[in-house]
């Protein structure tokens, strides 16, 4: 034969419809392989139960014919029922057509409950006979190609609920070690109350702070936002303050930090990423305010008067361009200010009817609140926002508020 022919006799026999037949009489099982050979079947006889489940667990056929009374009991059926027993704890088994010569409606009754398809009464009709095993076979393939279609669903579900649980970890544990940056405690210094808050609408967020120590008597005050939310934009925040944190010293002004930073930020990221911030050294015992604002929301100073004032000086966010300048600030704090920093998600805040919390709303706050201790003046801020939310938020929310004392 040749390669073609034996390719194509291959293809033919896969498409063929397999049938197992099992019976202990061997004129009944020639009889059977010369009708359904000339119909294209596929045909494989035994004649015991034994061989009969042995081929089953070796095989896929798309149909059982069986006979359900064997030499050791002639009538009642016993050893076939018994045999239709085990084939229903197959997962996978093909469907049953069974036969004998002693039915009684007792035993068909007893077969169909045991998962018989269909009955057939020896002797047969071939026409009935071939038109029940085509039936059947049509039937068991619909119905095995449904249970491998739950079955590939079922696994596929089960495979997405794994994934989705391994994701789940993964960004529990990079929420924790997010966390874990950022300042546990915060810096204190003496003629100062100081106090940060961080909320993040997500597990992971872009927002960022921190308070440093730049000596006895100065503290490095930090607050930023990362363009962007999740994973990516809690990466470059990582990177944002690790960076903060190796270039900060006493004799880095907050303008040169900023160029600094922008150029790495550059270096680093997309042009579709950027980074607001907002860097000030606070000279405790002078109480001077050194900064620069890289885009930032201008943060508030509310003098005990109730006056107030933004510190915008600086420049353009972080990371767009490849140089920028930034300007310095200076700015005189005096006993009774309040110091608010924050990110937009605090006057980005929404109302259910979508309206913004806003700076005007902010100022009018802090101004009324500003003879507060710092913790009590940002707790006030807290609630205000929360119950102008309902306590639904879609952005990070991060506040740093300093009090100076008197």
């Amino acid at each position: 034969m040749t390669a073609a022919n034996l390719e194509t006799a291959t293809d033919c026999e896969t498409m063929s419809q397999r049938i197992l037949i099992a019976d202990d009489q061997k004129d009944v099982l020639d009889a059977l392989q010369l009708l359904l050979k000339g119909y294209g079947y596929v045909l494989e006889t035994v004649s015991t139960p034994a061989d009969l489940l042995a081929a089953l667990a070796q095989r896929e056929f798309d149909l059982l014919l069986m006979d359900l009374n064997y030499a050791r009991d002639t009538t009642s059926g016993r050893e076939g029922l018994d045999v239709l027993g085990r084939l229903q704890e197959m997962p996978d088994a093909p469907p049953v057509v069974a036969m004998t010569g002693w039915a009684t409606v007792g035993l068909a009754v007893a077969a169909m409950q045991h998962g018989v398809s269909d009955f057939v009464e020896k002797p047969w009709s071939n026409a009935q006979l071939l038109e029940i095993l085509e039936k059947q076979i049509s039937l068991g393939r619909e119905r095995r190609a449904s249970r491998r279609k739950a079955n590939e669903e079922k696994q596929a579900r089960e495979e997405a609920i794994h994934h989705l649980q391994e994701q789940e970890h993964e960004i529990a544990e990079a929420k924790a070690i997010q966390e874990n940056l950022l300042p546990r405690e915060i810096l204190q210094m003496a003629g100062y109350g100081i106090v940060s808050s961080w909320q993040s609408a997500g597990a992971v967020g872009g927002d960022y702070f921190d308070v440093l120590p730049l000596g006895e008597e100065a503290l490095g005050l930090c607050i930023a936002d990362v363009a962007g939310k999740g994973i990516p934009a809690a990466l470059l925040m990582s990177n944002l303050q690790a960076a903060v944190r190796g270039l900060s010293s006493p004799s880095l002004g907050p303008d040169v930090l900023c160029n600094s930073l922008n150029s790495l930020v550059w270096r680093n990221t997309h042009t579709d990423r950027f980074i607001t911030l907002f860097y000030a050294q606070l000279d405790g015992p002078a109480r001077r305010l050194r900064y620069a604002n890289a885009g930032h929301n201008a943060p508030f100073i509310v003098h005990a008067d109730g006056s107030h004032e933004r510190l915008r000086e600086g420049g353009g966010v972080l990371g767009v361009f490849a140089e920028q300048s930034y300007a310095l600030g200076t700015v005189q704090l005096a006993a009774g200010d309040r110091l608010v920093l924050f990110t937009d998600g605090v006057t980005e805040a929404c109302n259910p009817e979508g309206e913004e919390f806003g700076e005007l709303r902010l100022l009018s706050l802090l101004e009324e609140h500003r003879t507060l201790p710092a913790g009590a003046l940002q707790e006030q801020i807290l609630a205000a926002i929360s119950e102008f939310t309902g306590g639904h938020r879609t952005d990070d929310a991060t506040l740093l508020v300093v009090a100076v004392g008197a």
